[in-house]
C-alpha cells in the first residue's frame, strides 16, 4: 500500500511546528522574516530569510484547497463585510514598484462558521469585488467605495454602509477646527462636534442592546435609533449650506448624506452591525505587519501572505489560537486527499483544545 504523506512540503527539514511558528510570528505577531532569522539564529537555527520566504510561498499551493473550501462556505452566509487596503508589491507585471496594489478582505459567513479571507489583487476595480462575491446573495457591508455599489446593483446584493467611516470624517473636521482655532459663537460647539454628539447616541444605543437577540435588537433600533437618525439627517440637511464648501465639515456632511440610504440599513436586521469594524479589525494586523516588512517582492509572495492572513484571522474568528490551529492544519493537510478530510480542517470543525 502507498505510504500516506506526512509533511505538507515533502522533503523539507522544517517541522510542521516550525512552519506554524514562522507563519504565526509573521502574520499574527507582525515580525518580519529578517527578525525571525536573527531570533532563530540565537537559538542555534541557521535558517536564512530566503528559506523562510520560500517555505511560505510553497505553502500557498498546499493551503489553497482549504482556502477554496472556506470561501465556498463563506458565500453561503447572508451577511458579509468587505474592506481593502493598499500594499506594495515590487515585481507586479505592468505596474511600477511604487504604484498601489491592493489587499482585499471579506469577513462573514454563516453565524456559526465565520471566516476572514484576504485576497491580493493589483487592481481596485469593481471587477475584483464582483469575483470575490460571485455566488453571494445576502447583505454586504462596506465603505463608500463606488465599486461595491456597482457590484451590488449588478447581482442583486443588498448593500449597507459603515457609520465608522462617516464618524471618522467628522472627527477629522473637529480636529482641524481645533488646530486652526476656528472661530465660533460663544458657548456654541463646532458643527462637527454637534454631529459627533448625535452619532455617539447611535453607538450608545448599540452598546446598550449588544446582548439582545436579533429580533429584539431590530425592535430596539426601530424604537430608539430611527428617531436619532431622523434628527441627524434633518440637522445635516439644515447645516450643509452653513459651512464653507471647502471645509472638512462640509465634506463630512456631504459624504454622510450621499451614503445615507446605506448608513441606515443596519436598522432593518438585528444581525447587522452599525459599522464595518469587524472587517477593519481583521485587516488591522495586516496594516501593522506592513509597517514592519514594508512590501512583498512578488505577486506569488503577496498571494501567499493573503492565504496566511486568512488562516490566522479565521482561526481568531472561531476562538482558536492561531499557532495551534496552523500546527493542526500543517500536521494533517498532507493526508487530506478527500473533501471530508479537508472539511475536518475548517476552523469551526477543529476543537479549541486541539
Amino acid at each position: 500500500a502507498a505510504q500516506r504523506p506526512t509533511h505538507p512540503l515533502g522533503k523539507c527539514f522544517a517541522s510542521t511546528a516550525l512552519l506554524a511558528y514562522i507563519i504565526a510570528s509573521k502574520y499574527a505577531d507582525g515580525l518580519p522574516l529578517y527578525r525571525l532569522e536573527g531570533m532563530l539564529k540565537r537559538y542555534g537555527g541557521d535558517i536564512t530569510r530566503s528559506n523562510l520566504a520560500n517555505w511560505i510561498v510553497r505553502l500557498q499551493d498546499v493551503f489553497q484547497p482549504l482556502i477554496n473550501l472556506i470561501r465556498e462556505v463563506q458565500l453561503e452566509g447572508n451577511y458579509l463585510q468587505a474592506d481593502e487596503t493598499r500594499m506594495q508589491v515590487l515585481k507586479e507585471t505592468g505596474k511600477t514598484a511604487q504604484s498601489d496594489k491592493w489587499m482585499w478582505v471579506i469577513r462573514g459567513g454563516p453565524p456559526d462558521k465565520q471566516s476572514v479571507l484576504f485576497e491580493y489583487d493589483p487592481s481596485r476595480a469593481g471587477a475584483v469585488a464582483e469575483r470575490l462575491l460571485d455566488g453571494f446573495g445576502g447583505v454586504l457591508q462596506a465603505d463608500g467605495y463606488s465599486g461595491y455599489s456597482k457590484v451590488c446593483q449588478a447581482v442583486g446584493i443588498t448593500r449597507i454602509g459603515c457609520f465608522d467611516h462617516a464618524r471618522r470624517k467628522f472627527v477629522e473636521a473637529s480636529r482641524a477646527a481645533q488646530t486652526k482655532g476656528t472661530k465660533k459663537k460663544a458657548g456654541q460647539p463646532a458643527k462637527a462636534d454637534v454631529a459627533l454628539s448625535k452619532i455617539r447616541k447611535l453607538y450608545a444605543i448599540e452598546k446598550s442592546i449588544r446582548d439582545l437577540d436579533y429580533d429584539k435588537k431590530k425592535q430596539a433600533r426601530q424604537a430608539l435609533s430611527v428617531p436619532v437618525l431622523d434628527d441627524l439627517k434633518q440637522w445635516l440637511e439644515k447645516n450643509i449650506s452653513r459651512v464653507p464648501r471647502d471645509s472638512l465639515t462640509h465634506k463630512a456632511i456631504t459624504y454622510t448624506l450621499n451614503q445615507w440610504e446605506y448608513l441606515i440599513g443596519y436598522c432593518e436586521d438585528g444581525q447587522l452591525h452599525i459599522s464595518n469594524a469587524l472587517a477593519e479589525n481583521a485587516i488591522r494586523p495586516f496594516a501593522v505587519g506592513r509597517r514592519a516588512w514594508l512590501f512583498a517582492d512578488t505577486p506569488h509572495g503577496a498571494r501567499a501572505s493573503a492565504t496566511c492572513y486568512s488562516l490566522v484571522e479565521s482561526a481568531k474568528a472561531n476562538n482558536l489560537e492561531p499557532y495551534a490551529y496552523l500546527q493542526h492544519v500543517l500536521a494533517h493537510i498532507a493526508a487530506a486527499d478527500t473533501v471530508e478530510k479537508l472539511e475536518a480542517l475548517l476552523p469551526w470543525n477543529v476543537e479549541t483544545e486541539d
